[in-house]
This record gives C-alpha cells, structure tokens and sequence, in this order.
C-alpha cells in the first residue's frame, strides 16, 4: 500500500491537467511545475526520512511523514492559485516520500539481497496496479467532482494508510539495530555512499532509467491528449497499459532472480532500455509509424522499469544492511532528483512536438547504461 502511494499521488490527476490550467488560468508548463515540484518534495524529503529511520526505527517517522501527506492533500483540494498549487504539492511529496524510503527499508530488514531482489519485483506488482488504476480513476471523477475532487480522495487514501500502519505495521528495527548518529555522522555516511562507486554505478543506473519515465509521465499528457488528441477519459488506458508493462516485466524478472544472479539480468535490462528510448526518439524525429510507433516504443521502454527498479535497489542496498534507511534516502534522492532535473529540461526543450519528450527519453537510457558499464561492472 505504501509502494503505491508515490504512483497514486502522480498520476491520478494528470487527465486532469487541462483542466487545471483552465480552472487556475495555468499554462500546460505551469500546470506540469507543480508535478516538477512534486519531484522536487520527494527528492529532498527522502534525504530526511533515511537517517530518521535508521536512528529512531521504521514507525515514528512513517506516522509523522502520513500524517503531513494528509494534510498537505487537503490543502492540494482548496488551492486558489498554480503557485500555491505547486506549494502544496511539494509539501505533499515532503510527506509523502515517508512511505517510499522506509518500505524499502523495511524489505532489507527483513530479507538477504536475493530475497530483497524477489520482494522488491512483488512492490512492482503494486507499483504497477496503480498506475493503471489512478489515471482511470482521475478521468472518472474529473467530469463529476472536478480536479479538487482528486486531491480529496488522495486525503482519504493518506488518512487510510495512517490508520492500516498504526493498527498492522510492527516495528522491523529492534533498538539494538538503530543508529545514533548526528548530523555530520550522518554526512559521513552518505559521503561514503557517494565515493562507492559500485553503489553509485546502481542508483544511478536506476535513476536515469527511472528518469526517463518521469519525463514520459510529465510529456505524455501534452504529446498524447493535446498532440494527438486522445480524450481525457481514454488518457488513462494508454497510460494504464504501459504500467500492465511494468507489472508483467516485474513478475517475470522476479522469477528469473530465483535461477538467474540479478547481477547478470541487469546489464541485458539496461541495454533494452537504451535502445527502446533511441527507437522512440527516431520514430518521433522521423514520424516513422506515426502515432503507433510513439506508443509501442513508450510502452517498451516503460515496461523496463519494472526489472530496472527492483534490480537496482536490490544491488545497490544489498552491502549496506546496516545503514539500509540511509542507502534507500540516498538512492530515492537521487532518482527523485534527476526526475526534477528531468522536469526543468523539458520545459526547456518543449517545441510543440513529441521530439524533446522522446531525446530526454532516450537520452535517460543511454545514461542509465553507461553508468552501470563504468561505475558498477
């Protein structure tokens, strides 16, 4: 539940951009600011919660971190201006990214690094099923309740999540395990995350890749509803299909890694990424396949994610059980951090075509394999 509170959080209210502009007088890069905001919140809230849940376990500040996600969701639902907007939502991903650092945490306290690999693939699962099922869920009450109406059920699903964690969740970090580090304690150790090459070569593999779905997450209303003109209501299947892809991929690599070292998978995984981001750039650039060769090459290379995300997290924490709040804050950081980046540079790029949505897309991919190929091998 909590894997799925980040994928909820995005795409339920993006058949909702037009309108939101509309309402907020927004242009579409204004609109698509408060999902860079969003980006932004989830980069630096993680950076917190990492060493708060390795110092204080894994309870406290996932109670904490729900309990400003629901409030910052109601404040999301009586915005007034697309500034406030924007404030409000990186408020809600400052909350909401509680749920993202410590479920990975939890995963490795319980597990070894192949275990971590197979329960890392079954998040996929939900980080797959709700992709499909947000977007569908926003254009449903879109025409009814409004974009407002979007933000209220996201309130309810923080309110119902804080209710499940205090009532089911146990604490899986005994007070012998914790960490009492300070600040520059803490520093320290992120310092030696980021001169391990072999955990920086991982997390940023991961977060390039991971990259280029936000960018397909932030372009893909403009290129498919506005640049192709597929209706609010039927947004959502093409996004709910790519993320079907995500779950599928997903389950198969988590039967793969019972037979075969993730070590192996990941380079085979990466390099389909690679060449589904340059396939889609050259279909956009060339309008080869037209509109049906944009969404078959979207839909190859976001399926990838779902053997991406669970291989990459898996390595890169799989050494650093000790400090797994700190390695999960760090990784989701910099994930979040490129998304963010990724975010500002397709405001810059957009040229009214499909073209700087797929040259970032790519671009993400053919990073995310070279950092495997020189930090990690």
């Amino acid at each position: 539940a909590l894997a799925g509170m980040g994928p909820f959080s995005v795409d339920m209210y993006l058949p909702a951009f037009p309108a939101l502009g509309a309402s907020l007088n927004a242009t579409p890069g204004a609109a698509q600011a408060t999902l860079a905001a969003f980006f932004a919140g989830l980069a630096i809230g993680q950076a917190a919660y990492g060493p708060a849940a390795d110092r204080w376990g894994r309870r406290p500040p996932l109670i904490f971190g729900l309990s400003f996600y629901l409030l910052a969701s109601i404040g999301c639902a009586f915005a007034t201006g697309i500034g406030s907007l924007s404030a409000l939502r990186f408020a809600q991903a400052l909350g909401g990214c509680a749920g993202m650092v410590i479920a990975r945490a939890v995963v490795r306290d319980v597990t070894d690094e192949r275990g971590a690999g197979r329960l890392m693939a079954s998040l996929m699962l939900v980080m797959g099923v709700a992709p499909v099922i947000a977007p569908v869920v926003g254009g449903a009450l879109l025409p009814v309740f409004g974009w407002r109406g979007i933000f209220v059920l996201l309130a309810l699903y923080g309110a119902a999540m804080l209710a499940l964690i205090l009532l089911f969740l146990p604490e899986t970090l005994p007070p012998d395990r914790r960490r009492r580090d300070g600040v520059l304690a803490t520093l320290r150790l992120w310092g030696g995350l980021l001169r391990d090459a072999r955990f920086m070569g991982f997390a940023l593999a991961g977060g390039f890749v991971i990259g280029g779905m936000f960018a397909y997450i932030m372009g893909s209303p403009f290129v498919l509803m506005e640049l192709h003109g597929v209706p609010p209501g039927q947004y959502g299947f093409y996004f709910g299909a790519n993320a079907i892809g995500i779950m599928v991929v997903g389950q198969v690599v988590a039967r793969l890694a019972q037979r075969v070292e993730p070590t192996r998978l990941l380079p085979v995984v990466l390099g389909v990424s690679m060449a589904s981001g340059l396939a889609l750039l050259l279909v956009a650039a060339t309008g080869l396949f037209g509109f049906a060769g944009i969404v078959a090459t979207l839909f190859c290379y976001v399926a990838m994610i779902g053997a991406v995300m669970p291989l990459t997290v898996a390595l890169g924490m799989g050494p650093h059980g000790r400090i797994a709040g700190n390695a999960s804050a760090l990784m989701g950081t910099l994930q979040f951090g490129i998304g963010a980046g990724v975010g500002a540079l397709l405001g810059v790029l957009q040229n009214g075509t499909a073209v700087p949505m797929a040259a970032v897309i790519a671009g993400c991919g053919v990073a995310g394999w070279a950092a495997r190929q020189v930090l990690a091998r």
